[in-house]
C-alpha cells in the first residue's frame, strides 16, 4: 500500500489552488508497530505541513504590502534578511523583505519590514506556552527531553532557552501586577453593608520553605526563604501563590490579587492562618475589614511536643540508680506544667498558659543537677514564651473552633509548601537558585497549578483558544 499526503491551499485572491506533496508512506503486511503513523512519521508530517502552511501564509501577508494602498504604485525593495521563527512543529527560516515606503505618504527613503514587525517575538505563542507549562512542573533539561520526544523540534531548543523563555513569560505576568499598597481596604462600613451578599468565607494559610542559594559555599549553608500560601473558598476551589521573601517587592498586592480572583468583597469573611512569623503576620494585615487572624495550632503543639521530649531525655539522664527524689519530683512537675500549658492554650487561656510557662522556667532554674538537656530546655521555654507573647492576639479558643468544624491548623498549607516549592526546587533537585530565578519560576508554576496559564496566554494572544487542558499537574 502506498499513501500520499498532500496539502491543498485555496487562496482567497482568486488564484488557482495549490497542491503540495507533504509525505509518502508505504505499508506492506500489517504489523502492530506499523498500524497508523509512527511517531517519527508524525513528526515529519507535522514539520512538512507546517512549512507549507507558513509559506502560504507569509506569501499572502507580504502581498498586501507589495503596492501602496493609496496610489497603487509598486513599492521597491531595499533588501531582505532571514528571520528564525521557532514553532511547535519546527524551526522556520523566513525571508523578510525590507520595502521602501511610497513617496506619496512619506517623502524620502524611509523603509520598513512588515514581517519582522509582525513576528517580533521569534517564538510562536503555542511553543512558549508549552515550554512554560512543562518547565514549571519539571526540570528545564527534562522539559527539553519530553518536548523533543513528541514534537519535531529535536536539537532546536536547549535548557537555557527554555529557562530564558519562562523568565520572559513570568516577567510579563509580573509587569501586570498592580502597585504595592499599605492597605487594600476600600470604602467605609456603610458602603460595605450595601454590597451584594458575599460569597462563602475564604481560608488563607501561609507558611515558609527554604531553597538552596546559588552563592552558597556548601550544601549545608546558603538558603533563602520562600513564602507559599493557599486560599481556599469554602465548598469551592483553591488557589496557590508563592514568592521569594525579601526579594518580592509586592507580596501584599500578590496575595490581594489571589483573593480578588476568588471574588473577594469588603463584606466577606476571610480567615488568615499562619505560623506566627513576622513576615507572614505583616503580609496578611489590612487586606479585608472582615478578616480574622489566627495562630496555627500545629505550630504551637509542635513546640510543646519538642519540649516534652526534652523532659523525657532529662529523666532518662538521671538513670535508674539515681536516688535524688527532689530532682525526679521537679521533672515530674515540669511534665505536668507542659500538659497544663497545652490545655490552657487549647482553650484560648493565654494568661494562665504564660503563668505555667514561667513555672516551668523557675523549675528548671531550681534543678540542682544539670542534665545535658537543661540549657536546651531553658532556651526552648524562653523562646516559646516570646512566641506566645508576640502572637497572643491571634490565639483563639481552639477547642471551640474544633467542635464547630472550623479550621485550626495550616496542615493544608504544609502540603502546599511541599507541592509548590519542594517538589520543583528541593526534592531530588541538585540545582542552586538565584532569588530572581526562583521567584520568576514560582510565578509561572503558580499559574500552572491554578490552571490560569492558558487563560493568560489567551488574553495576550486572542487567537489562542482557552480550551480545556489535560491535567498534567503532579499529584499533590
Amino acid at each position: 500500500m502506498k499513501i500520499r499526503i498532500q496539502v491543498v491551499i485555496d487562496a482567497e485572491d482568486g488564484e488557482a489552488e495549490k497542491i503540495e506533496d507533504v509525505a509518502r508512506l508505504e505499508r506492506s503486511s500489517l504489523r502492530p508497530e506499523e498500524l497508523g503513523l509512527t511517531l517519527a512519521e508524525a513528526r515529519s508530517l507535522l514539520r512538512g505541513m507546517q512549512q507549507n502552511t507558513v509559506t502560504a501564509q507569509v506569501g499572502e501577508y507580504l502581498a498586501r504590502f507589495a503596492s501602496c494602498p493609496h496610489c497603487g504604485r509598486p513599492r521597491t525593495h531595499k533588501g531582505k534578511h532571514a528571520i528564525i521563527y521557532r514553532t511547535v512543529f519546527g524551526k522556520l527560516n523566513l525571508a523578510s523583505p525590507r520595502l521602501y515606503d511610497c513617496p506619496c505618504q512619506k517623502p524620502g527613503r524611509h523603509s520598513s519590514s512588515p514581517l519582522a514587525e509582525l513576528l517580533s517575538m521569534h517564538t510562536a505563542p503555542e511553543l512558549l506556552y508549552l515550554e512554560t507549562r512543562f518547565a514549571s512542573l519539571m526540570s528545564y533539561g527534562l522539559s527539553v527531553e519530553v518536548l523533543s520526544e513528541v514534537l519535531p523540534i529535536a536539537d532546536e531548543i536547549t535548557p537555557a532557552t527554555v529557562r530564558r523563555q519562562l523568565h520572559a513569560v513570568a516577567e510579563r505576568i509580573e509587569s501586570e501586577l498592580g502597585d504595592e499598597q499599605f492597605t487594600f481596604i476600600e470604602g467605609c462600613p456603610n458602603e460595605w453593608a450595601k454590597q451584594p451578599p458575599p460569597g462563602p468565607p475564604l481560608t488563607v494559610g501561609l507558611d515558609g520553605g527554604y531553597v538552596h542559594a546559588s552563592d552558597q559555599k556548601s550544601r549545608t549553608e546558603g538558603w533563602f526563604e520562600v513564602i507559599a500560601g493557599k486560599s481556599v473558598k469554602t465548598g469551592g476551589s483553591a488557589k496557590v501563590f508563592a514568592f521569594v521573601n525579601q526579594y518580592d517587592e509586592k507580596p501584599k498586592r500578590r496575595l490581594y490579587e489571589v483573593l480578588k480572583s476568588q471574588g473577594l468583597q469588603m463584606n466577606q469573611q476571610v480567615v488568615f492562618m499562619s505560623d506566627g512569623g513576622d513576615t507572614v503576620r505583616d503580609l496578611q494585615t489590612y487586606l479585608s475589614p472582615e478578616s480574622e487572624h489566627l495562630l496555627d495550632w500545629f505550630h504551637i503543639t509542635m513546640r510543646l511536643t519538642v519540649m516534652g521530649q526534652m523532659v523525657k531525655g532529662m529523666v532518662a539522664e538521671l538513670g535508674p540508680g539515681d536516688g535524688d527524689p527532689a530532682t525526679a519530683a521537679l521533672l515530674a512537675d515540669l511534665k505536668k506544667h507542659l500538659e497544663s500549658i497545652k490545655w490552657n492554650l487549647w482553650h484560648g487561656n493565654v494568661p494562665h498558659a504564660l503563668q505555667r510557662i514561667d513555672e516551668v522556667d523557675d523549675g528548671l532554674e531550681m534543678l540542682e543537677k544539670n542534665p545535658a538537656n537543661k540549657p536546651k530546655m531553658l532556651k526552648a521555654v524562653r523562646e516559646f514564651r516570646g512566641y506566645i507573647v508576640a502572637n497572643q492576639a491571634f490565639i483563639p479558643n481552639y477547642g471551640d473552633r474544633y467542635r464547630h468544624d472550623e479550621t485550626i491548623s495550616t496542615a493544608f498549607v504544609e502540603s502546599t509548601v511541599n507541592y509548590v516549592v519542594s517538589k520543583r526546587f528541593v526534592k531530588k533537585q541538585q540545582m542552586r537558585w538565584t532569588q530572581r530565578g526562583a521567584h520568576l519560576l514560582l510565578q509561572a508554576r503558580a499559574q500552572v497549578l491554578n490552571d490560569d496559564l492558558r487563560n493568560t496566554f489567551g488574553r495576550w494572544f486572542p487567537g489562542m483558544r482557552a480550551e480545556p487542558q489535560a491535567h498534567w499537574k503532579e499529584a499533590a
